[in-house]
């Protein structure tokens, strides 16, 4: 499979998720490999060759299912599947030197320079002085949605989309899975499905809305 990126600011992010992907190798957790990476620096393109992956979007399967039970079921082995990617233990690589928090914040001020973003210059000063109470890192998706999680014979078949991949805060994967969409996770059905697959419920509300309302805002 083939995947353009065009422009500074998503080329740049195709090259994170290469190089998360290598990392990622020698995980047990389904993700695609890369065999080649390509840029044309004069016009800001980039390729990358990646392994195609069976299955469609955990969301087009949701659209699809029309019984309650078996919805229940994707949505419990979702949960599941981020309970294994929080816990593969994090590659050395993508550990870094500085907290990942801090990082994200001084990428969001960067962002809203350079970028036009949905967050604003109020919000950001917000989560700089609300920040959550420190919580212990893992190792994250960075954007783990319905989107970014294939779906094959009613079984998780591939992650996808891993530019984000970093060790970070676990509350920001999880926020970013329960978010709102059409047709899924809009009750408290599709919520509690999802922590039963994870194994926890260590999201509060105002956690919730620090990331999914403030901290996606930039990304």
């Amino acid at each position: 499979m083939i995947k353009r990126a065009k422009g500074e600011q998503y080329s740049g992010w195709l090259f994170q998720e290469a190089d998360v992907l290598r990392a990622l190798r020698a995980v047990s957790l389904p993700v695609p490999d890369i065999y080649q990476l390509v840029k044309q620096p004069d016009d800001s393109q980039a390729w990358a060759l990646l392994q195609f992956l069976e299955g469609e979007t955990l969301r087009e399967a949701l659209q699809k299912e029309r019984r309650s039970a078996k919805r229940q079921e994707l949505i419990y082995k979702f949960g599941a599947c981020l309970s294994a990617v929080h816990a593969t233990p994090c590659p050395e690589s993508l550990v870094g030197n500085s907290d990942w928090l801090d990082n994200r914040l001084k990428q969001a001020e960067y962002n809203l320079a350079h970028y036009e973003m949905d967050g604003t210059a109020e919000l950001l000063q917000w989560l700089k002085t609300n920040k959550p109470l420190p919580q212990h890192y893992t190792f994250i998706h960075g954007d783990f949605t319905i989107d970014n999680v294939l779906v094959a014979e009613g079984n998780i078949s591939g992650i996808i989309d891993w530019s984000g991949g970093a060790f970070g805060d676990p509350r920001y994967d999880l926020s970013l899975a329960i978010r709102p969409k059409p047709n899924a996770f809009e009750n408290r059905m599709d919520i509690d499905a999802f922590f039963a697959g994870y194994g926890t419920q260590t999201l509060t509300e105002q956690e919730y809305i620090y990331f999914t309302n403030g901290l996606y805002a930039f990304f």
